[in-house]
């Protein structure tokens, strides 16, 4: 199913994650000042609880963060 959510639509993907389908999230974060845009986790009703598991950081200034969802 992971690889399915990833060739989906955005749509597709927010859909999985308001319905709690979603296990992990794994972000590639690179640092940048922006003053606006869009959040990356989007505002829900629900809150969701993660628990960082894994980070890596890149000579390159990429930082790798890995969440479970706790349930």
């Amino acid at each position: 199913m992971g690889r399915a959510l990833e060739a989906a639509p955005e749509g597709g993907v927010l859909q999985a994650a308001a319905l709690g389908l979603i296990d992990e999230y794994r972000t590639v974060v690179y640092p940048v000042m922006v003053g606006g845009g869009i959040p990356f986790f989007p505002q829900r009703e629900r809150r969701v609880d993660l628990e960082l598991v894994e980070t890596s950081t890149f000579s390159s200034r990429f930082v790798y963060l890995r969440y479970r969802v706790t349930r």
